[in-house]
């Protein structure tokens, strides 16, 4: 582990000589849960340390991973869009820590909790108190449950904290948040879905306030939670802003509610004037997320020792899951809709799969220097990045060999380009000779088609290459989606395609 941040602030040349020791000192996978908003990449601390640092660290061969940003579900707030690093999105699993309310009807309701007080209370009377945005009402409710609705994920912060001030003696939270943290008060919490909360307010509405009454209990664990894994809420959305070329977030992994090493100086948790102490804790955010994927590149990196750090980041996308746990495409958590590839990235994670991607699309240091000649930077901007002063700009290009698709088309404007081409090549990482097909989600208001559309692969390690072809003809969404896939009798390789009027350079 290496300390790069103090409580002076973040100084970008700690983050750069911790990246610096780390590569000296050798090692082959690196997990960064830090990131900076709205930053080019010639002053972004981790662009330029994993690109060269000292040596350059991809022709060492150290895997970068990344956390995206806990500033969702807005667009364009993804942090680390660096084209070298993948780039980490955080999701939910099936399991949670449950708390239930029971209501004087009889009528049970699960919702998340992490309330570790003693509560064995019956029949206390609760109450509607909408945005909960008034301490002094709050304060006159005592011995009785408060309930609270976030209108749109962003007020539960301030709600928690105004029941705090008021000295409640428990809540019901209504939210789509589905981070635990907000449950973990000095007070009895339990956050309900927006479902169940319009049961718990129809069921207070229908007395009035004045009769109705509800129990707690708490200290349980909640298995097959579904559907899941969704996008959470918080995780930050591309596409980037530093290198909106390449698509990202490259991949989602288990980031909501995480048991995670804690030192043990700092408190867990204090209720009252008592503190809890442990080494371990329950933590949410792409912070979380990021350290998953390091694992997962790790265990490929041991089994394939010869793969670049490119090579590692294409087989985990291109094997990732698009399907839920209900077998229905994953979900944004907090809107019930398909995830984007803004939110999602390739898919979520599947260590096993990872394994054996079939294919991969590689990149060398080459590729990322002919991407940054292409961005318009200067010269000292460049070297900036590459520490080096002989950077070849004769082939600048935007179009990197990477295993998703972004396709910018101005919507507004008829005379501008209405095709755009993507040139892709893949090595056969399999055993031996096989044949690949493609096969293209269509993309409503757009021709997409691939040529060839059948790679045939003589012998293990071959290279082919492919191109693919939009072109625009109704487009009347800002945010298209579609996919490609590459399929042999054992291999499933897919990338997505987004096709977008949204322009953030």
């Amino acid at each position: 582990m290496y300390k790069a941040l103090w409580e002076g602030g973040v100084q970008s040349s700690d983050v750069i000589a911790a990246i610096d020791a780390a590569i000296s000192d050798g090692v082959d996978v690196l997990s960064i849960s830090f990131g900076l908003n709205e930053i080019q990449l010639y002053e972004d601390p981790v662009a330029i340390a994993t690109f060269a640092a000292m040596e350059k660290a991809m022709e060492k061969g150290v895997f970068v991973s990344t956390s995206a940003g806990n500033d969702g579900p807005d667009i364009t707030t993804l942090h680390n869009g660096t084209p070298w690093v993948i780039t980490v999105a955080a999701g939910t699993t099936d399991r949670d820590f449950h708390g239930t309310l029971t209501l004087g009807n009889g009528k049970k309701i699960t919702g998340s909790s992490r309330y570790i007080g003693t509560f064995s209370t019956d029949n206390v009377p609760i109450v509607f108190m909408g945005l909960c945005d008034n301490v002094t009402e709050l304060e006159i409710l005592k011995r009785k449950f408060v309930v609270c609705e976030d209108k749109n994920g962003t007020s539960i912060a301030d709600q928690v904290n105004n029941l705090d001030a008021a000295n409640v003696f428990g809540a019901v939270l209504i939210s789509n948040v589905s981070d635990t943290y907000y449950s973990r008060n000095s007070f009895a919490t339990i956050i309900v879905d927006p479902i169940n909360g319009e049961i718990v307010k129809a069921y207070i509405k229908r007395y009035y306030n004045s009769t109705s009454s509800a129990s707690m209990s708490f200290m349980k664990t909640g298995f097959d939670v579904k559907p899941a894994p969704t996008v959470d809420s918080y995780s930050s959305r591309g596409p980037s802003f530093s290198c909106p070329f390449v698509l990202k977030p490259d991949i989602t992994a288990p980031g909501t509610s995480i048991l995670a090493a804690w030192p043990t100086n700092v408190p867990v948790l204090q209720l009252n004037a008592h503190k809890f102490f442990s080494k371990f804790n329950i933590e949410s955010g792409t912070s979380m997320a990021c350290p998953h994927v390091a694992g997962v590149a790790a265990l490929i990196k041991g089994a394939h020792h010869d793969w670049s750090p490119a090579a590692i980041r294409s087989a985990i996308m291109t094997t990732s899951d698009i399907f839920d746990n209900t077998n229905e495409q994953i979900k944004e958590i907090d809107t019930g809709y398909i995830a984007t590839p803004f939110a999602l990235g390739a898919g979520h994670i599947n260590p096993n799969r990872a394994l054996d991607p079939g294919l991969v699309y590689d990149v060398g240091v080459k590729d990322y220097v002919n991407l940054l000649c292409a961005l318009d930077y200067s010269q000292q901007n460049i070297t900036t990045i590459t520490r080096s002063s002989s950077n070849d700009c004769s082939k600048p290009s935007l179009d990197l060999n990477y295993p998703s698709f972004i396709a910018f088309f101005d919507g507004g404007n008829s005379s501008s380009s209405t095709v755009q081409e993507f040139h892709r090549t893949v090595t056969n990482v399999g055993e031996g000779q096989t044949t690949y097909v493609a096969s293209i989600t269509p993309i409503e208001g757009f021709h997409v088609s691939v040529i060839p559309n059948k790679l045939v692969f003589k012998e293990k390690n071959e290279k082919l290459s492919y191109k693919l072809r939009i072109e625009v003809s109704n487009m009347t969404k800002y945010v298209n989606i579609g996919s490609l896939t590459w399929m042999d009798v054992k291999h499933v390789v897919r990338s997505p395609i987004v096709v977008t009027t949204i322009y953030v350079m």
